[in-house]
C-alpha cells in the first residue's frame, strides 16, 4: 500500500464538490511528501501551514512523516497513530496505512514493541497485507519472538509466494532457532531471486558457518 491511493476508494463516492477537494488534498500530500525527500523541514513548515489553514487529514499525515524523516521518529509515529484514530482518518485502507508507517517509525526509534502494537492494529484492517507482516515479523525479531515471527513470515510467503525479503527474514529465524536445513533452503530460494543481494549473501555465510560448526555437510 502507498500513501497515494489513499483518496481513490473515498472519492469514488463523493460529489462533484468533495471530490475536487479531496483531489487537492491530494495533490497537496503528494508535493509535501515529494518535498519530505530533500528539504524535511520546508516540508515540515509547510505542512505547519497547512494545518493552520483547517487541520485537514493530509496535513497532519504530512507533518508526522516530516517528524520522522528530521529524526523525531516517536513524535512522528505517536501523531500517525493518533491520526488513524481519528473520526476523519478516512477510509480503512488509509487507516491501515497510518499504522505501517507508525509501526516502521517505532522500530527505527528503537521501540518494537510499540512497532508490534501499531502494525498489529493495521494487520486488523488489511489482513491479506503480506507487507504488514513481514515488518511486525521484523519487530518480533528485534524481542526474541521467533515463534510469533515465523507465524508472520510464514503467512507473508502464503499471500506473496517467493518474496525474497520474507524468505530472507525467515532464513534468519530458522538460523537462530538453529533450524538450520530450513534456514538454508529459504535462504537459497531468496538468492534465486535476488543472487547479488549482499546482505542476504552474507546470511548464507553465516547459515554455512552455523553449519559447519555442528559438522554439517556444506552444500
Amino acid at each position: 500500500m502507498k500513501w497515494r491511493f489513499l483518496f481513490v476508494g473515498a472519492c469514488l463516492l463523493l460529489p462533484a464538490t468533495a471530490f475536487a477537494q479531496a483531489g487537492a488534498e491530494s495533490e497537496r500530500l503528494s508535493r509535501c511528501i515529494a518535498l519530505i525527500d530533500q528539504h524535511p523541514e520546508e516540508a515540515y513548515e509547510d505542512a505547519l501551514a497547512w494545518l493552520g489553514a483547517g487541520g485537514r487529514p493530509g496535513a497532519r499525515h504530512c507533518a508526522a512523516l516530516a517528524l520522522i524523516a528530521l529524526g523525531q521518529e516517536e513524535e512522528g509515529a505517536a501523531r500517525l497513530e493518533a491520526l488513524a484514530n481519528d473520526p476523519d482518518a478516512g477510509t480503512l485502507e488509509a487507516r491501515a496505512i497510518y499504522l505501517a508507517q507508525a509501526g516502521n517509525a517505532w522500530l527505527v526509534a528503537g521501540a518494537p514493541e510499540a512497532s508490534i502494537v501499531a502494525l498489529t492494529n493495521a494487520i486488523k484492517l488489511a489482513p491479506r497485507d503480506p507487507d504488514l507482516k513481514v515488518d511486525r515479523a521484523r519487530a518480533y525479531m528485534l524481542t526474541d519472538k521467533w515463534t510469533e515471527a515465523e507465524a508472520d513470515l510464514d503467512a507473508a510467503i502464503g499471500l506473496s509466494p517467493g518474496d525474497e525479503t520474507a524468505l530472507a527474514q525467515r532464513a534468519r529465524v530458522m538460523l537462530e532457532v538453529d533450524r538450520l536445513d530450513e534456514a538454508w533452503r529459504d535462504v537459497s530460494a531468496a538468492l534465486l531471486r535476488t543472487p547479488r543481494n549482499v546482505d542476504i549473501l552474507v546470511l548464507r555465510g553465516d547459515i554455512r558457518e552455523a553449519r559447519r560448526l555442528k559438522g554439517l555437510p556444506d552444500l
